[in-house]
């Protein structure tokens, strides 16, 4: 079983999260998977989750967790989820030390 040391969710995305759960009534449980596809190969999605699977790892900040199932692990251990804003607009980011290079977009990337 995977630690939560394999992935980490910033304070400044755990406050994000908290907030949105809060206004949809969800609980604030983050779910980063990652799909084929997107323009460099592989694609980071989110959504909430009502509880953790059997086989999440889970990183907890400020009350808020961060759950990424065993499959999706392998492709973004070492990750770290922040939460930024810019000019551009306001999103996710993922930092994985494991893609080898990513898109303009950021939310693609390949091995």
């Amino acid at each position: 079983m995977a630690t939560a040391r394999d992935i980490t969710l910033t304070p400044s995305a755990a406050a994000r999260v908290a907030a949105i759960a809060e206004r949809q009534g969800k609980p604030a449980i983050l779910r980063l998977s990652v799909d084929g596809g997107g323009c460099s190969g592989f694609q980071y999605r989110f959504g909430f989750a009502d509880a953790p699977d059997a086989d999440d790892t889970v990183a907890e900040t400020d009350g808020v967790r961060l759950v990424v199932d065993s499959i999706s692990l392998d492709l973004v251990r070492g990750c770290a989820v922040d939460y930024v804003e810019s000019l551009g607009g306001a999103a996710f980011k993922v930092d994985n030390p494991n893609a080898a290079s990513g898109c303009g977009c950021g939310s693609s990337f390949a091995i």
